[in-house]
C-alpha cells in the first residue's frame, strides 16, 4: 500500500485543520491506520490511530482535540485537528498496519503560530 498525506499548513493557535491520507492498492479496509508526529530534534510519537473496525485510540496529548476517522469507500483516512497548539507543530505522517507490517507515507508540516 502507498500513502499520500495531505491537508498540512500555517494554522494560528486555536484553529483547525484536517489532514487526510490517501491509500492506493486494494484492500485498505483490512488496515490498521495512524497518524504519528515528529518535531524537530524529536522522536516519531503517536497522535491516534484507528482500526479496521473503527476502534480509536489516542495519545493523551490529542484527546479532546483531535478525531481520527477513515472512509474505507474513498480509501482514506482523516485527522480533524481542533483547538491547535503551538506545540502540535511538527511532520504528521499516516501509516498503515497489517499484522507485523508497517508502511509509512511521506509526511506533511504542520506549523501553529502563536
Amino acid at each position: 500500500v502507498q500513502l499520500q498525506a495531505s491537508g498540512g499548513g500555517l494554522v494560528q493557535a486555536g484553529g483547525s485543520l484536517r489532514l487526510s491520507c490517501a491509500a492506493s492498492g486494494s484492500h485498505f479496509s483490512i488496515y490498521d491506520m495512524g497518524w504519528y508526529r515528529q518535531a524537530p530534534g524529536k522522536q516519531r510519537e503517536l497522535v491516534a490511530t484507528i482500526t479496521r473496525g473503527a476502534d480509536t485510540n489516542y495519545a493523551d496529548s490529542a484527546k479532546g482535540r483531535f478525531t481520527i476517522s477513515r472512509d474505507n469507500a474513498k480509501n482514506t483516512v482523516y485527522l480533524q485537528m481542533n483547538s491547535l497548539k503551538v506545540e502540535d507543530t511538527a511532520v504528521y505522517f499516516c501509516e498503515a498496519a497489517l499484522m507485523a507490517y508497517q508502511y509509512w507515507g511521506q509526511g506533511t508540516q504542520v506549523t501553529v503560530s502563536s
